[in-house]
């Protein structure tokens, strides 16, 4: 993977792994653009940093399922549970 790959994937795992901290500088972003614009954009300026706090909001949401699932599969890993089809599905 290049150096900038690389790069989004470490700033995505640290954004997912402290979503709280990144949608508290989402809003102070929105402050300072709203200060910048003089106010002449605050409604944009709130509808992009409203879709920044839920997007970081689902992915800490996620992030959580995702650690739960993680320590059940390692639990699981290994013991062969389900069936499996010919394809190789697990039912």
């Amino acid at each position: 993977m290049s150096g900038a790959g690389d790069a989004f994937k470490k700033l995505r795992k640290t954004v997912e792994d402290n979503a709280d901290k990144a949608e508290g500088l989402v809003d102070k972003a929105a402050g300072a653009a709203k200060k910048a614009t003089g106010g002449a954009h605050d409604d944009k300026i709130d509808k992009a940093s409203g879709a920044a706090s839920d997007y970081l909001r689902k992915q800490g949401d996620d992030d959580q399922g995702r650690s739960e699932e993680d320590s059940d599969d390692s639990k699981n890993r290994g013991r062969g549970q389900g069936r499996s089809d010919e394809g190789g599905r697990h039912e």
